[in-house]
């Protein structure tokens, strides 16, 4: 059993349904933490956090659409009055966007992939810091990516965003000096999830994106695995304060911190 490092401490995850959050949001529980597994799909979030409970850990389900303020207030709301101040928070919620060169893609769908990783953060953070603030104590963990560190041609909206994501973890930890609240920016590995399916299913993908798709069925189950393992690991000791020195960061799941 993972031993209770997080214990006292409260954790909001968005798109804690599967992949990336779930992955998070089973290793925060296991290390103590109270969990509230936040995304629109309530079926997904409801079996995650009763998944979290069976394996003997504080969890709840809260329906939340991280580019709505009303429903960002109101997920917290929820979670707060059932298991305390938010002291971790980690946007995880994020879309592949469209694939293609601009000028031939749709710009509407762009601009929603910027609104669901970029505002989606801004909101859930703005929301989380004064509880932060007052308490002087949280952590927050953006899930960033290797493609928001450099020019990914035809994967522009992802990676954009991502990189958008990345300078506001630089920001948010300037502002945040003297107080003790850390925000750090991961790349959290090439894991198989179903975004990474749904990519391999495009032909878009397969006619403008041929590196990530070559990258993407490169990926062995047991690379997938090992991959979820180290980001587990990494995602307890951000939230546990033990690389605290390097808040404000973009850190890699391979890394040797």
């Amino acid at each position: 059993m993972t031993a209770r490092r997080l214990q006292g401490e409260v954790a909001f995850i968005t798109g804690g349904g599967r992949g990336l959050g779930q992955a998070i949001a089973e290793a925060l529980a296991d290390a103590g933490a109270a969990v509230a597994v936040a995304a629109r799909s309530e079926r997904e979030i409801a079996k995650v956090a009763a998944d979290l409970r069976a394996r003997g850990g504080r969890a709840m389900a809260v329906t939340c659409d991280v580019t709505d303020s009303a429903s960002v207030d109101a997920a917290f709301a929820c979670a707060e009055q059932q298991l305390g101040p938010i002291s971790i928070l980690v946007n995880n919620a994020g879309v592949q966007g469209p694939i293609g060169p601009i000028g031939h893609i749709d710009v509407a769908d762009w601009w929603s992939a910027q609104s669901v990783h970029l505002l989606g953060a801004l909101l859930c953070t703005t929301r989380a810091l004064p509880g932060m603030e007052a308490a002087n104590h949280g952590r927050i963990i953006n899930i960033a990516s290797q493609a928001g560190t450099f020019v990914a041609p035809n994967a522009s909206a992802y990676a954009v965003a991502k990189a958008s994501l990345i300078r506001l973890t630089e920001h948010l930890d300037a502002e945040q000096a003297g107080r003790a609240i850390r925000a750090f920016a991961i790349q959290p590995g090439t894991i198989l999830t179903e975004m990474s399916s749904q990519t391999l299913a495009s032909p878009n993908a397969r006619a403008h994106a041929a590196p990530l798709v070559a990258l993407l069925e490169s990926i062995t189950p047991q690379d997938s695995a090992a991959a979820r393992k180290k980001l587990q690991s990494l995602a307890v000791d951000l939230a546990s304060g033990r690389f605290d020195a390097l808040s404000g960061r973009y850190l890699d799941i391979d890394w040797d911190l």
